[in-house]
């Protein structure tokens, strides 16, 4: 995440699979990777150093950072901006100061025991309230280093995302978003969501599939989930199916044309390869892999929906319409076919963000 926040942060163009500039290669997933690349994490290969590839997450930030200082002739953020270097620098050092020693996980680093059980909520709330103190060091702003996002904020955003969703099913009464208990956590995770577009539009997980982590085997649990945990999941997805105010979608609308029109770039440079809306943007990406979706739905056997692939496909550009025309209050939208819920349900139970 790291990394891909970098990229994004400096406003460069993400493209899907494979991300390619005349200097650079980095591959962001497990599939059409070159022979050189080896394991999960994000690596880049620079052309003009030797051929020499680089891994380490904060590294390539750096080194991004370092190269893309200036697009279509203009300055673009500075993750490490000079005024506060070393305060960015020691920001990053004291994460792992902060945070527990625990079961090793790709998906779930910081919440189980070696036993398999989750770390005790004293133990997290250390942690929280460390945090907090930590952001509490500058008053001048929400983030780590005051009123700027820097690659402070990108060096622990990946965790304290993940422990948002997380945390909440581990304990009662265990939230990092807690205004009363966590100030500063909670005036930083709101400026994360609502004032970095690239970060709330392009890069944020959300709770659930974070939440879905916990029941995987392999990912910290060691296969054995309490069901305290289980219980307290189900609890928060009930609460998260409410459907959200109209005050609250006109904030998500805000925060997407903003990430769509790249305000800190020049307007020739605007993501015109990006919807009008996260609706829509759903609806694009539904399309464009309808043929991967219904294969993995045949695979699937689900008895809610069929089995033949033309009406797998018609099923899912009535969904598409439907996200297309969110805004609308008319027949075609209120009366929605079983299929077409079923569809909607199988999605959301299979979809990760990120995966």
């Amino acid at each position: 995440m790291e990394a891909r926040i970098g990229f994004h942060g400096k406003d460069k163009r993400y493209l899907t699979r494979d991300l390619t500039f005349h200097t650079c290669i980095i591959i962001t997933t497990i599939f059409g990777r070159p022979s050189w690349y080896n394991g999960n994490t994000p690596q880049i290969k620079w052309p003009d150093n030797g051929g020499k590839i680089q891994s380490e997450s904060m590294d390539l930030v750096r080194e991004i950072n370092k190269r893309y200082k200036t697009a279509a002739g203009k300055n673009v953020v500075d993750l490490y901006p000079g005024e506060t270097i070393n305060d960015v620098i020691n920001k990053i050092n004291e994460f792992d100061k902060i945070f527990p020693r625990c079961r090793p996980s790709s998906r779930a680093a910081f919440l189980f025991r070696y036993d398999g059980e989750p770390i005790w909520k004293n133990e997290f709330e250390t942690v929280l309230k460390k945090t907090d103190a930590l952001l509490a060091d500058n008053n001048n702003g929400p983030f780590f280093c005051g009123s700027r996002f820097t690659a402070a904020d990108i060096a622990w955003v990946p965790f304290l995302e993940r422990y948002a969703g997380q945390l909440p099913c581990l304990h009662d009464g265990l939230n990092p978003k807690c205004q009363d208990k966590y100030p500063y956590l909670y005036n930083w995770y709101k400026a994360m969501e609502t004032t970095v577009p690239v970060y709330g539009c392009r890069i944020r997980g959300d709770h659930s599939s974070w939440r879905k982590v916990l029941t995987m085997a392999g990912f910290g649990n060691a296969g054995n989930v309490p069901q305290l945990v289980n219980d307290r999941m189900d609890e928060i997805t009930k609460l998260e199916c409410k459907p959200i105010s109209k005050e609250e979608y006109k904030q998500q609308q805000i925060l997407w044309d903003q990430y769509v029109s790249s305000l800190s770039l020049s307007p020739s440079l605007k993501r015109k390869y990006v919807s009008s809306s996260p609706s829509k943007e759903a609806a694009s990406v539904l399309i464009r892999n309808r043929e991967n979706i219904i294969k993995d739905i045949i695979s699937k056997k689900r008895k809610s929906l069929p089995t033949e692939s033309n009406e797998l496909d018609e099923i899912m550009r009535s969904l598409a319409y439907i996200l297309c025309n969110i805004d609308d209050d008319d027949d075609d939208i209120r009366d929605i076919n079983d299929n077409v819920q079923a569809l909607a349900s199988f999605l959301d139970e299979r979809m990760c963000v990120p995966r």
